[in-house]
């Protein structure tokens, strides 16, 4: 560990937020003035060691119980947040022997989280694991990854987790130590079999609070994480994180976001994801940032959402990272006698963002709101619209410091064939410090890390002449339903299991809540027919899980495919929007006729056809993230359309 040398008086940059960004050359500016004081981190545990020093009393983690009951509240500061990483890093050493521990851990959002993820990537590797996976793919993954450790809770919070856990234990070999969280302090602990079960607060708390533990030779290449893609349908791949790659991103976040120590920052999002781990996990941790859990389970927590403005106003919050459908419900939310002006801006991504929802949010609360973009595979977060400057409603905004990104054109060997023009779709790729090493099953990494260092996002976008970057489709193809992923594989592979059907295409269709719902649409095998209530609930019995349940499965005569027979899914999502566009309308009373652009790659994604006006069609349209162009049938008629 290099925690000798890393305090300096230049880190006072880090805590006034930096320089605010106002457009693209203030994030020149910045690579230029940070690249001499960027502190010199080798890990994320100097990062906590190194605030310990700076703000030894400041409160780095404040977690609320009871969202109605304050006297419930548990403070831990800098200091003390140093001593439970070592703790939990001897802990786990201790534990695993001559071998480096991988610590895996199906945990919910509480101070003991932060303790396991920080202790264990201190001395080993610590890999998250999403809760509502199913049993068979989380024990998958925790072969994969060798897991010796589980950190997760106790059987009294609940036997639906619990039956899981002693599931794993009898999948996974690997496994020899269950670190249990216990609600009761019960000293009686379950049995598991031949894995060792021990009482995870207990044992932390006879632990040497000072850095003795056993290191590995840690240096910024060396790998602190394993994170889990793919959201909870499909089959997760498993990104490994360096501790450069963890370092790296929080100081971009540092310099594009502005804070100050002590200023509070509601955390809402799942400690399994790494926009709560490293966005506002160990970047809030490097700027002195007090991170407010906000209930165990988040945004999900029971009563939070009613008693969210009255939080803003008891914790003074000054920021928070959400997505766009937890906006949406704000909304609904009275502020009521609640003051918050201390609220200075939200976060938000995971999801298209409607010009409507954005306008509404800070028309409530005063608060501005940051649309950005980042996937796992680089580390977190790479664009952000910028805190000062013009917010470009539907763009991601700006690339962070010391994250280079470009738009190109590859070819099917995934090399660059040219650079795009400003303003033309391409394939979105970005490069830096924090772009992970690859997969740990190394089969996946083709296509995605490309020459010279670059990161393919499989993303498709353009640049404007402000550098700001628009997201125009996923090469992925991955549905993003709220903010939740849904891999269309696997709704696509049931459906060609049922016998009436020859091919299937699976995309989002918009949604003004949730920004895309699935559906899907089949080709039927000659005379064969189905249903669309059949097919619903065909998919729905064999699904592994609802949200990833089509709320639409329409007919195709001819499925559209490429010049080599792929199906084509950019036609499949138009004629999805096509189809809940007419409905909007309709449902609205306004009459109109909608078609496809025939320029595929246009922003436009419709041409509408109506008498009606402009505002009653942006009226129905604007919670839909979705381009069109208006057509009077006049001027459709003097152009022989």
């Amino acid at each position: 560990m290099n925690t000798a040398n890393v305090l300096s008086t230049e880190v006072e940059m880090v805590e006034r937020g930096c320089k605010e960004v106002r457009d693209y050359s203030d994030v020149v500016t910045l690579e230029v003035e940070a690249s001499a004081i960027q502190p010199a981190y080798q890990s994320s545990y100097d990062v906590i060691y190194d605030s310990a020093k700076r703000y030894p009393e400041t409160i780095a983690i404040h977690y609320v119980e009871d969202v109605e009951d304050a006297s419930k509240d548990l403070k831990i500061s800098y200091q003390q947040l140093l001593t439970q990483v070592n703790k939990a890093a001897n802990l786990f050493s201790n534990l695993a022997g001559e071998q480096a521990p991988t610590v895996s851990y199906i945990l919910p959002n509480l101070p003991q989280t932060h303790y396991t993820i920080w202790g264990a990537e201190a001395c080993g590797i610590v890999n998250a694991i999403n809760p509502f996976l199913e049993v068979e793919k989380t024990a998958a993954l925790l072969n994969s990854v060798q897991a010796n450790i589980l950190v997760t809770l106790g059987p009294g919070f609940g036997q639906e987790q619990w039956s899981k856990v002693v599931a794993l234990t009898e999948r996974v070999s690997s496994l020899s130590y269950v670190l249990l969280i216990n609600p009761t302090g019960d000293e009686s602990l379950p049995s598991l079999g031949d894995v060792e079960v021990l009482d995870f607060d207990q044992s932390l708390n006879v632990q040497v609070s000072e850095y003795i533990f056993k290191p590995r030779l840690i240096t910024p290449q060396t790998i602190a994480s394993y994170f889990h893609t793919g959201g909870t349908t499909g089959t997760p791949k498993i990104a490994k994180h360096t501790h450069l790659n963890e370092v790296a991103n929080a100081w971009n976040c540092c310099l594009s976001v502005p804070a100050s120590p002590g200023s509070v920052c509601l955390v809402g999002l799942p400690l399994f994801h790494v926009n709560a781990v490293i966005a506002t996990g160990l970047s809030a941790f490097m700027k002195g940032q007090t991170v407010l859990l906000a209930g165990m389970n988040g945004y999900r927590t029971a009563g939070l959402l009613a008693n969210f403005w009255r939080l803003i106003e008891r914790y003074q919050v000054a920021t928070f990272s959400c997505v766009p459908t937890i906006l949406s419900a704000l909304i609904e939310v009275p502020i009521g006698e609640a003051n918050i002006e201390s609220l200075d801006f939200a976060i938000c991504g995971a999801a298209p963002l409607s010009p409507k929802l954005m306008e509404s949010f800070e028309a409530k609360t005063g608060a501005r709101v940051l649309e950005g973009y980042g996937l796992t595979e680089a580390g977190c977060v790479s664009t952000l619209n910028p805190v000062a400057g013009e917010r470009k409603v539907g763009s991601i905004g700006l690339r962070l410091p010391n994250q280079p990104l470009k738009i190109v054109v590859l070819n099917d060997a995934f090399e660059i064939v040219r650079e795009c023009a400003e303003g033309e779709i391409g394939s979105l790729l970005v490069k830096g410090d924090n772009v992970f090493p690859g997969y740990l099953d190394e089969s996946k990494n083709a296509g995605v890390l490309l020459a010279d260092g670059w990161l393919n996002t499989g993303d498709l976008a353009r640049i404007d002449s402000d550098g700001y970057v628009w997201l125009t489709g996923r090469e992925k193809d991955l549905i993003i339903r709220g903010g939740h992923n849904i891999d269309p594989g696997e709704i696509e592979d049931i459906l060609m299991g049922h016998p009436a059907i020859a091919s299937v295409a699976a995309v989002g269709q918009p949604d003004a809540y949730a920004g895309e719902l699935p559906c899907a649409y089949v080709c039927f095998q000659k005379g064969q027919k189905a249903s669309e209530k059949e097919l619903i609930e065909y998919v729905r019995s064999r699904i592994s899980e609802r949200a990833a349940v089509p709320v639409f499965i329409g007919h195709l005569e001819i499925m559209p495919v490429t010049a080599v027979g792929k199906i084509f899914k950019p036609e499949v999502r138009r004629i999805a929007m096509m189809r809940v566009v007419d409905v909007a309308l309709r449902e609205a009373g306004v009459t109109a006729h909608v078609v496809a652009d025939a320029d595929i790659t246009s922003d436009s994604n419709l041409i509408i056809t109506s008498d009606a006006a402009a505002l009653d069609v942006g009226a129905v349209l604007r919670d839909y993230n979705i381009g069109y162009t208006l057509n009077e049938p006049a001027v459709v008629a003097e152009n022989g359309a």
